[in-house]
């Protein structure tokens, strides 16, 4: 302040020729505090943070965004945390210039990266986990080395998942496992040390074998695709036939089924027809074995098949053909021949 002040003055001397009146320096004065009042007294917080106001070093609140006021001359301090704004940390690579195209480093982190399967495998993985500052006073209060504690938990947690797992399924099936599994366990940690972050994302990255044995793994992956093709086709093949074949034999047992049914109830009916007649023989038979001779009839007449013994033109006494005709006649035929 009084730098300002003296510079203030100085300021003034060179405007004004000769001697300044006390009054006019006591307004000068008068200004110049208020000014520092003023400029010491708000503070602007952005839409995309969060301040926290301190009283003499110690926790007062947490100011939301837009103009906010805090006591001046240093009284009250106010440190600026950007709560809304997704941060993240790179693990085994770095982005030098983000943007199309974005530019890597050509420097190996094998420190971070290099990891043992639960297979005694060893494979080089590279993930970034993307979180938010959810607390504002614990992120600036509970943890100082912040940035190394977030990388400390966050391999400790990776290398665990990854060492539960084999080679194959970390490069192949595990992945989304290990990610969705890596947030809740990051997150936990986090809670436990108060660190005032929650993790919203952990994507793995290229997730490779050693360059000594690449070409080999390779191999490998290539026959699993191939072992997955075959295995697919053969369910292809299967899909189609089995329930083709399923249908069929369904089909000749309904079929089965139904002529058993029509079987059994004409069987049925016949009993009960034989019943029936029975029944009434029994109390007529005369009568009975008459009608049911006059319906035999009727059948032999009734049926055009019947052609043998059965004369239809009446030819004879009775209606049946003479069997000394025909025998005649098939003796004269095999004469003949």
């Amino acid at each position: 302040m009084g730098d300002i002040f003296r510079e203030q003055m100085r300021k003034a001397k060179g405007r004004m020729p000769g001697k300044l009146k006390p009054a006019t320096l006591l307004v000068a004065a008068i200004a110049i505090v208020v000014l520092i009042i003023l400029s010491t007294s708000f503070i602007v917080v952005n839409q995309n943070e969060r301040a926290v106001i301190t009283t003499f070093g110690k926790f007062t609140k947490v100011a939301t965004p837009g103009l906010q006021f805090k006591l001046p001359f240093g009284i009250q301090a106010a440190y600026h945390v950007p709560t809304e704004v997704v941060q993240a940390e790179q693990f085994g690579f770095r982005t030098e210039k983000a943007g199309l195209p974005t530019k890597y480093s050509t420097q190996d982190f094998p420190e971070e990266s290099t990891m043992l399967t639960g297979d005694l495998n060893i494979v080089s993985v590279e993930w970034i986990i993307q979180y938010r500052i959810t607390d504002p006073k614990a992120w600036l209060f509970n943890v100082s080395d912040k940035q190394k504690t977030i990388r400390d938990i966050s391999q400790s947690v990776v290398n665990l998942l990854v060492g539960d797992r084999t080679i194959l399924g970390v490069i192949g099936p595990e992945r989304t496992a290990i990610q969705e599994a890596s947030v809740q366990m990051m997150n936990e940690k986090f809670d436990e040390f108060g660190l005032g972050i929650a993790v919203t994302q952990v994507q793995l990255q290229n997730i490779v074998p050693p360059k000594g044995v690449q070409d080999a793994f390779e191999d490998v992956n290539k026959a699993i695709q191939d072992m997955n093709r075959l295995v697919n086709e053969g369910k292809e093949a299967y899909n189609a036939e089995i329930p083709k074949v399923q249908g069929q034999a369904k089909q000749v047992i309904e079929i089965a089924q139904g002529y058993a049914t029509e079987r059994v109830n004409q069987a049925k009916g016949d009993v009960a027809r034989f019943n029936s007649v029975y029944s009434e023989y029994r109390n007529a038979p005369e009568v009975t074995r008459q009608r049911l001779y006059y319906e035999m009839m009727e059948a032999i007449f009734k049926d055009e098949r019947n052609v043998e013994l059965i004369d239809r033109r009446f030819t004879n006494f009775l209606p049946i053909k003479s069997l000394e005709a025909q025998g005649s006649a098939g003796s004269v035929q095999g004469v003949g021949k």
